[in-house]
């Protein structure tokens, strides 16, 4: 999204109503939501498949988007959750379907993807923060996969912004050893 103008006024226009504004907004998005699915996902195949589910999720619900924060922060929002889900959905196929994805050489699962064999150990991390500190979860990843500045990051967690840093810095704490520990 190289100028953020003409995507915040089209996503309005969406928001209104306007089909032919949400087909350009969607197409205007792509190549964005590629990108920062790519940072959830690093394998380009995740990342294609969770991007095709926000921009679905975006043209479902854009008249949720109320025009209160900029429209980017509501998208990052969409992003980490369909990226997260799109995780689990892939993490509960391969359990169904081991063989079927089972490499001729052995990979350690905590760290590669259930289907295509990149890093996924951030992911691994935020559900096991998400199961036991649930209220850690959204600064980190507004924060620090989403990198929202901490003021915005704030804003999309509805908490004020010392709280924000404050959970921010005991989900890293948190997370830190899960991700070297593996």
């Amino acid at each position: 999204m190289q100028d953020e103008a003409p995507v915040e006024d089209l996503a309005r226009c969406a928001a209104a109503g306007d089909t032919a504004a949400l087909d350009r907004l969607l197409a205007e998005l792509r190549p964005e939501v590629l990108r920062r699915c790519g940072r959830f996902l690093p394998c380009r195949e995740d990342a294609e498949e969770a991007a095709q589910d926000v921009l679905l999720q975006v043209a479902r619900r854009i008249g949720t988007f109320e025009g209160r924060s900029r429209f980017g922060t509501w998208l990052y929002t969409v992003v980490a959750n369909c990226c997260r889900q799109k995780y689990r959905e892939l993490k509960r196929r391969a359990a169904e379907q081991p063989a079927a994805i089972e490499p001729a050489h052995a990979v350690d699962p905590r760290t590669t993807s259930v289907i295509a064999g990149s890093r996924v150990d951030l992911l691994e991390a935020l559900d096991r923060l998400e199961r036991e500190h649930p209220h850690l979860v959204a600064p980190l990843v507004y924060r620090d996969i989403c990198q929202l500045d901490y003021a915005e990051a704030a804003e999309r967690a509805g908490i004020p912004l010392g709280t924000l840093k404050s959970r921010l810095h005991e989900a890293r704490r948190q997370v830190r050893p899960w991700l070297t520990g593996l």
